[in-house]
């Protein structure tokens, strides 16, 4: 057995009790007031200096070399009402850790201990940061960094991992370049002239407006972007109107636009604003359109990448070492990707017996805990190992 996964092994019992504890006490971004708390009690019960940022941000030190490598997770919960029925299921009614912030926190926890345990060993300085509001934009990766994560020793590679309840206990995926896309909230209120259903000449119909605007942005992915180079625009959500014979005065609509090229993400924002006052024009409506800039894509440096990977192999196996699809998700661990070279993987936790589990985000989602040592490993030796 590797002797990281082995360390993991002899103190999983503590790793999956912070677990449950923070499973249990789920708070919603930027409010992980509680979970900051048992953070820095935990990291003050090792003997490890830390400092707070973004208000429930912490991060830790071990080490005291002139190289710097940085572990990352997130602690932030989503407000959804858990319906895991588990023992441990949320404390805090209508909000879940449905991502799994609450294991990468444990898993960076434990290799906090394990680090700390070896730190003589640590040939350089590792960076543990515990980053709130992951789930709600701006990212609390972008406002660590605005703190200054990074400003006192800057990290020469950062790492971090997100449980994927698509892989089994045991399995670790890996993918270098994009990852991620981009995630940028779109918002438009139309607004024309009511009027009487019967009557539609007296009025300007903000509803077929709308219906126009709405099929017409898909061909800025079908129609006006390369097929090769992934791309997603989406609308979820259109309100307007509250009677069968009543045209109303306004439409609002509600969407999201994904890429993994932040070129064409860029002319895509630019396109829809221009196309979507032009179409508006057409009805002899207005048209405000109104994006919030979310995250960027995340990209997986090369070299960081071929390291991890090949750290990972000799924790897991090579066997137990696969390639991960990218996808259309987004992840805030993209900022600090931007700063520094970085990779984040995708560690195993659907259990041997099922072959499909509850998802991400999903009221039932209930990782196995018994990856929890997998990840705990990967992170510890891929911080020690940079040294050497």
């Amino acid at each position: 057995m590797n002797d990281f996964l082995y360390k993991a092994r002899m103190i999983e019992e503590t790793i999956i009790r912070h677990r449950r504890h923070i499973h249990q006490n789920p708070e919603l971004s930027f409010q992980e007031y509680k979970t900051s708390k048992y953070i820095q009690d935990a990291l003050s019960s090792m003997n490890i200096p830390f400092k707070v940022l973004a208000n429930t941000g912490v991060v830790a030190l071990i080490g005291n070399g002139d190289r710097c490598v940085a572990l990352r997770a997130d602690i932030d919960a989503l407000p959804i009402n858990e319906e895991t029925n588990l023992p441990y299921s949320s404390s805090n009614a209508g909000v879940m850790h449905a991502c799994g912030h609450d294991s990468h926190t444990a898993m960076l926890l434990g290799a906090a201990q394990i680090l700390k345990q070896m730190e003589y060993d640590v040939h350089g300085t590792v960076k543990l940061v515990f980053q709130p509001g992951e789930e709600k934009s701006p990212g609390g990766a972008s406002i660590m960094l605005e703190q200054g994560v990074f400003d006192d020793i800057k990290p020469e590679a950062i790492f971090g991992q997100h449980v994927n309840p698509d892989a089994h206990v045991g399995v670790v995926e890996f993918v270098s370049g994009p990852m991620m896309a981009s995630a940028d909230e779109l918002y438009w209120t139309l607004t024309g002239f009511g009027a009487h259903a019967a009557q539609p000449h007296k009025g300007k119909d903000p509803i077929i407006a709308a219906s126009e605007l709405i099929m017409h942005l898909q061909t800025l992915v079908t129609r006006q972007r390369n097929p090769l180079d992934a791309g997603v625009i989406s609308i979820t959500s259109i309100h307007g109107g509250s009677a069968t014979n009543i045209i109303p005065d306004t439409v609002e609509i509600k969407g999201t636009l994904r890429s993994f090229s932040n070129e064409w993400r860029w002319w895509a924002l630019k396109a829809i604003e221009e196309h979507s006052i032009a179409i508006c024009k057409l009805h002899g409506v207005e048209c405000a359109f109104s994006p919030v800039i979310g995250y960027p894509p995340l990209v997986n440096n090369d070299n960081t990448t071929q390291y991890a990977r090949t750290q990972a192999e000799h924790v897991m196996g090579s066997e137990h070492v696969l390639d991960f699809e990218p996808k259309m998700w987004a992840e805030d661990f993209s900022f600090y990707a931007q700063q520094i070279p970085g990779t984040f993987w995708m560690l195993g936790v659907k259990p041997h017996s099922m072959q499909t589990m509850p998802g991400l985000h999903n009221a039932r989602f209930a990782p196995d805990e018994s990856a929890f040592v997998y990840g705990t490993a990967l992170l510890a030796n891929a911080a020690v190992s940079w040294f050497k």
